[in-house]
């Protein structure tokens, strides 16, 4: 059974009367589970919907559906598949007290995977898992693998129960599930020959993995740091090395690079950026991988929409890690709005200086660079830094960080967003 929470107008939902609180029963004899059962069901043109009424009444919808109309149906949130590894660069375990609780949650589950792009071990998966990720297709699914030797991954893991992941997604790619991989790179444990391995094994189970991303461990000032580092300079150079020789092979072979380093990788390696047709169609870019120059494209490709902006002063807020990279893209940005830009990489409060992504900061960093800047015109925060209900990890809001600042702020995702409505001096 699930739950509705909201309805749309003009949605076949709404013309059928089911409204907040009205449960989801089963859609042509079958139960019911989560969002995926009702997604998949109901795409059919015809089907039998089972719903109890909030009032506790049995109805049954014989629903022959419009190509036109939608269900227009909001669901409760399913419960989460919690994660049973252990590993010792878990962020969740890195995360500092006095947090909301569901930052706390370690989730594993295979449908966020397909829904949101979240990345899954796949070790909690049991037959009814597999079968139903077979039957639905859910196709791309986003695998952490790390290692694919057996007994460095059950390592890193920390869960000696974790079972083997190149069986698994050779037996998947058997039936049309393709995946979006990533590597963490822990130094000592999966680096060098184990990382070399690794990457054999994806490429030779052949185009069902579309990509393999290899980002360097990041680390709070909680995490454990007994037990992990991050990777040198020469570490990181080391994986440039091993997964260029991969996206020179793929290149040749598959006409995609196929092997990607996270931009993080490149920075602590102290090496170059590659340029923007090295990253093919940015399928990681929210894994950090290409992020720098995936904002240069976008602020190309909107070069002619943006608006001229000269006279303003403009702050761009980031965190350390893109403080260095972001020169590229604000010379862009400013060539073609002839604004003045001003970049803030603001150090994490919250976590610490080791954490030095800007979607990790918190909403406090933010008010204490602006709170006396009465020099600024515009702000733009990076929007990945808020969650779908407006509050920064430190359950700081955005409204009210608006109206502790003296200018007008505006989260981005990609600079040029921020533009399509009119700014004024």
């Amino acid at each position: 059974m699930i739950r509705v929470t909201a309805v749309h107008e003009d949605s076949l939902g709404s013309t059928l009367g089911l409204g907040p609180g009205t449960e989801l029963l089963a859609v042509n004899g079958r139960e019911l589970r989560d969002f995926l059962d009702w997604e998949f069901w109901t795409a059919d043109d015809r089907f039998v919907l089972l719903a109890r009424s909030p009032a506790g009444e049995l109805v049954e919808y014989d629903i022959e559906r419009p190509d036109s109309l939608p269900m227009g149906v909001e669901l409760e949130s399913p419960s989460i598949r919690r994660c049973a590894n252990r590993c010792d660069f878990c962020f969740v375990d890195g995360l500092p007290g006095g947090l909301r609780e569901p930052l706390y949650v370690r989730d594993d589950d295979y449908r966020l995977s397909f829904r949101y792009g979240n990345f899954a071990t796949l070790t909690n998966l049991k037959r009814p898992d597999i079968d139903r990720i077979v039957e639905y297709r859910l196709s791309p699914l986003y695998v952490s693998v790390h290692a694919t030797d057996p007994m460095v991954r059950r390592r890193l893991r920390r869960n000696p129960r974790a079972p083997d992941i190149v069986a698994p997604l050779r037996m998947f790619a058997e039936h049309g599930i393709r995946f979006h991989t990533q590597i963490v790179l822990q130094p000592g444990v999966n680096d060098g020959a184990v990382l070399e391995r690794s990457l054999e094994d994806l490429f030779a189970l052949g185009d069902p993995v579309l990509s393999v991303s290899v980002v360097p461990v990041g680390l709070t000032e909680y995490s454990k740091h007994h037990l992990v580092r991050q990777p040198s300079a020469a570490e990181c150079r080391a994986a440039v090395a091993t997964v260029d020789r991969y996206a020179h092979r793929a290149v040749a072979k598959r006409g995609t690079h196929w092997a990607y380093g996270a931009d993080e990788l490149y920075m602590v390696a102290e090496l170059p950026l590659p340029q923007v047709d090295r990253y093919d169609e940015f399928e990681q870019v929210e894994n950090g991988v290409g992020a720098v120059r995936y904002l240069q494209r976008r602020i190309a490709q909107a070069r002619n929409a943006l608006p001229d902006l000269r006279g303003m002063h403009v702050a761009i807020l980031t965190g350390a890690a893109m403080g260095p990279l972001m020169p590229h893209v604000i010379d862009t940005l400013a060539e073609a709005t002839r604004a003045t830009f001003e970049l803030l990489a603001i150090e994490n409060d919250l976590f610490g200086r080791s954490v030095t992504s800007a979607g990790l900061l918190p909403g406090s960093a933010f008010r204490r660079a602006l709170e006396d800047r009465v020099d600024l015109d515009l702000a733009l925060l990076p929007a990945e830094a808020l969650n779908a209900h407006g509050r920064f990890l430190d359950d700081l809001e955005f409204v009210q960080l608006v109206e502790s600042v003296p200018m007008e702020i505006r989260p981005s995702h990609d600079f040029a967003d921020a533009f399509v409505e009119s700014v004024t001096v």
